[in-house]
């Protein structure tokens, strides 16, 4: 029977169907080699990972892999908490337990510092906030750079200071967190299709995406939040059981997952919202902004520092729908989370093997020049801000063509090519060019342009020059209060900040963040151009010419 809406469902208790393994192991094993047309599968998607490191890609960090030994899960107790981890010397090969440690009032001031290798993404002040250290503090035998990505797997000797933290077991490789080089042969419906739960009979209403199936949800909000499509459907198994099973409870047919909220019952939303919040996540450990878990009873923990960023996205999302004491059980690599994901997936440590490091040593952002043609008039509009929503990786910034009438008034001047690429998405107010030209937006650089209506001569698979025109700015694709261009970066599948270790540059100008989202300016040389929502004179832009070429200058 068809299931059809316009809302949708949640909570969260353990799965219980993991009926016909062999099943899933046949599903896995299609998903390799079959091709299929989805609602908004692109071609990139049906086909075979094919990924070529440009380095060792060798894991940096070890991950706990459950044991057919399961300890039974924590419970709460009214004193100490059990599972609190205490500072001791760290990353050596880590025990999968979450046996309590012993507790000590302070650090001794004799205590040694820690042994750290640093990960994928790592830097000096991401590292210092999260160690709750001076940056001069963290030393190494090699130089660490002061501003940008610290080699992987580079140790590092960092001050004890943190005395009670989360446990600091690295239960999900980042890999498996973000829409990644390892979930490009992963087929979103035929998996859905064949394992045949709640999810592959439902339907629902989807905004500007019409009358939509369950997997065409998953995967659209996979692809514009850049997460990865398998931990959404094992996230929604383990919430609400609506992908081998179904919803045994009201609560689980309304909030499939776990965002209790009387207004946010649709499929759509829901899974909107847990992308958000594997994104804060994820992207706010990068940078060392969070540093801290918040449960659901309102209770706090410091992250263990040694954490890798997919195992925090995992916890923060966890986080938000448990109280504490579940929380312990729900992240529990024996019994919680993980241990159905790798019953439905096969291990993610073994594909994280083929493609991480994420972000190599060195990575710089190819030459791009500013989205529009030189000599027209815009505005610099929003600095760093959230690529798909506001909150999560600060990677977009805003242009607003210059024009004498506001609001979603159509404009006359055109959007250009940052970069030359392939055209591998354009639908619905968004274009994609990928920058390999491999034809898979989650591997290599990929440029983000929203709320762009693309000019007619635009065809999924047509190469793309720098300086090419690529459509005209709008309001479509998603909300906006005025006519203009969104525009971001990835690599490998993870979005990169505008303002970080890898910083946008357009045409010589260097995007600066500001004190909060849509703040911020553009610095070249000594001059500043300061981010207007209003697009006031002191952001207004124009782009010169460049010894780049521009075939529409």
């Amino acid at each position: 029977m068809m299931k059809t809406r316009s809302n949708d469902r949640n909570e969260n208790k353990p799965s219980r169907r993991y009926w016909q393994l062999g099943l899933i192991a046949a599903v896995l094993l299609m998903t390799s080699v079959m091709c299929t047309t989805g609602y908004i599968t692109p071609a990139s998607l049906t086909q075979t990972a094919v990924f070529t490191p440009e380095e060792s890609r060798l894991p940096t960090v070890q991950f706990i892999r459950p044991t057919e030994t399961q300890a039974p899960p924590p419970t709460a107790t009214a004193t100490a908490d059990p599972l609190l981890a205490t500072a001791t010397s760290v990353f050596s090969t880590p025990t999968p337990s979450l046996t309590p440690l012993p507790t000590a009032t302070q650090i001794a001031a004799d205590t040694p510092p820690l042994q750290y290798f640093a990960q994928a993404g790592d830097t000096l002040d991401g590292l210092a906030k999260r160690f709750n250290v001076n940056p001069f503090e963290i030393v190494s035998d090699k130089t660490i750079p002061e501003t940008g990505l610290i080699s992987p797997g580079q140790m590092l000797m960092v001050p004890q200071r943190l005395l009670v933290t989360t446990p600091k077991i690295q239960v999900i490789p980042d890999s498996e967190v973000v829409y990644s080089p390892s979930a490009i042969d992963f087929l979103t419906d035929i998996y859905v299709e064949t394992v045949a739960g709640y999810l592959a009979d439902y339907r629902e209403y989807a905004s500007i995406y019409g009358l939509s199936s369950g997997s065409e949800i998953v995967e659209m909000t996979a692809l514009n939040h850049s997460i990865n499509p398998r931990l959404l459907l094992s996230l929604l198994e383990y919430n609400s059981s609506w992908v081998f099973g179904q919803p045994g409870s009201f609560s689980e047919e309304s909030y499939p997952m776990g965002f209790a909220d009387v207004d946010s019952t649709s499929l759509m939303t829901q899974m909107n919202w847990a992308a958000k919040q594997l994104s804060i996540g994820y992207y706010g450990w990068r940078d060392g902004s969070l540093t801290e878990i918040v449960f659901k009873d309102g209770s706090s923990l410091r992250i263990a520092p040694e954490l890798n960023a997919g195992t925090v996205a995992l916890m923060y999302y966890l986080a938000q729908i448990h109280p504490r004491d579940t929380w312990f059980a729900a992240i529990d690599p024996q019994t919680g989370f993980m241990s159905q994901h790798i019953a439905m997936f096969g291990d993610p440590i073994d594909r994280a093997a083929i493609v991480e490091p994420l972000l190599p040593s060195g990575l710089q952002q190819p030459e791009m020049i500013l989205p529009f043609q030189v000599g027209d008039n815009w505005a610099y509009t929003g600095g760093p801000h959230g690529a798909w929503s506001v909150e999560g990786a600060q990677a977009a910034i805003d242009f607003a063509p210059g024009s004498s009438a506001g609001g979603c008034a159509p404009s006359e001047l055109w959007a250009v090519a940052s970069a030359t690429g392939q055209v591998i998405r354009s639908e619905d107010g968004i274009l994609i060019l990928d920058l390999d030209g491999d034809g898979n937006e989650q591997t290599g650089w990929a440029l983000f342009y929203l709320h762009i209506l693309p000019h007619p001569r635009i065809k999924v698979g047509m190469w793309i020059n720098q300086g090419e025109v690529i459509g005209k700015p709008s309001c479509a694709g998603g909300r906006a209060t005025g006519t203009h261009l969104h525009m971001a970066r990835k690599y490998n599948g993870e979005w990169i900040v505008a303002d970080g270790p890898v910083p946008m540059i357009l045409s010589g100008w260097q995007v600066g963040a500001g004190d909060a989202p849509y703040k911020g300016y553009l610095i070249n040389g000594t001059i500043t151009i300061t981010a207007s929502e209003n697009g006031d004179f002191t952001s207004r832009i124009i782009r010169e010419v460049d010894d780049l070429s521009d075939p529409n200058s």
